[in-house]
């Protein structure tokens, strides 16, 4: 097992439905979290020690072979809903040329025609901008944030670019290090899209992409997204992008690989935790069979719609 700290982070258990978040629950957790080399190499981390501030362990997105011991190893808590899912990643090293010719002529067509609708929707070509420098971040910033306010992330889960001056200092310093690379896509002159990804080791992440929605039909996270993975691979610096845990569309598309993951709540034992975690299970099945049958009477996008209005 690696060595690793995990420092306690404040995490909100309270359900979510369709990315709307119905009530909040916030919990002091010790998140354990491995970093995709690890997880490729086989490689498990330790279990840090839960100190008496802390309310339990969130493992995220570890293997799911280790997801299957942690109730057996840590007996005396209580384990929530575990999440399964595939943690996709993007091999670099062999360049974009080699990237490309993985999807077919079709796929290939498509992102294209893409990039060159967006481009003639914005006078015959794209405006997009890197923010590598630590003279760049706070422009970056002023363009990122007043549009990651109008996603949905943002407005439902609290899941948009952070706007506080902690993560601005630690943005800064990431850059001082050349260990963030983020873009901002430009229409018309006004943001339309941003890419957030901060590096580890030869590694980076997808912590934060936000666009506006009402370019949606633009593709406008699509074409960034390309535009970042080609210039990535130009660097020759990076091994892998990783698309972090949960599945979706966008990171099947562009993804040239994956790792089966797990990610599971274990709570100290006590009346508030027990309610927390039973609210959260019951919320669940009952989305279940609600989207069972939304789906069975063709409603299930309209509802999904709505949620996130």
């Amino acid at each position: 097992m690696a060595n690793t700290a995990f420092p306690l982070q404040r995490v909100d258990l309270g359900p979510v439905i369709a990315s709307r978040r119905l009530w909040r629950q916030p919990r002091l957790l010790c998140q354990v979290e491995p970093d995709l080399s690890q997880l490729i190499d086989g490689v498990e981390p330790d279990i840090p020690t839960l100190g008496t501030e802390g309310a339990g362990y969130r493992f995220q997105s570890v293997s799911q072979a280790m997801a299957d011991r942690l109730p057996d190893e840590l007996p005396g808590l209580l384990p929530g809903a575990r999440q399964d899912f595939p943690r996709y990643y993007v091999d670099l090293r062999p360049g974009f040329d080699a990237y490309m010719a993985q999807f077919s002529g079709k796929t290939r067509s498509t992102l294209r025609r893409k990039a060159r609708k967006l481009a003639a929707h914005d006078g015959g070509a794209l405006d997009i901008r890197s923010f590598h420098r630590p003279d760049e971040i706070d422009t970056f910033f002023q363009a990122a944030l007043p549009l990651s306010a109008r996603t949905y992330q943002d407005r439902l889960l609290d899941a948009g670019l952070p706007d506080d001056p902690q993560f601005r200092r630690k943005a800064e310093a990431l850059a001082r290090a050349d260990a963030v690379r983020a873009w901002v896509m430009y229409v018309h002159g006004a943001a339309a899209a941003y890419l957030y990804l901060p590096v580890t080791g030869r590694t980076l992440r997808y912590d934060y992409l936000g666009y506006d929605p009402a370019l949606a039909n633009l593709s406008v996270g699509t074409v960034l997204q390309m535009h970042a993975l080609e210039q990535v691979m130009a660097e020759k610096k990076f091994d892998w992008f990783d698309f972090t845990s949960g599945d979706g569309a966008h990171k099947r598309l562009f993804a040239t690989g994956h790792v089966d993951c797990s990610t599971i709540i274990l709570l100290r034992p006590g009346l508030a935790n027990r309610a927390a975690l039973l609210s959260g299970q019951i919320i669940d099945r009952a989305a279940q069979h609600g989207a069972g049958w939304a789906k069975r009477w063709g409603l299930d996008a309209r509802l999904r719609k709505a949620l996130r209005r």
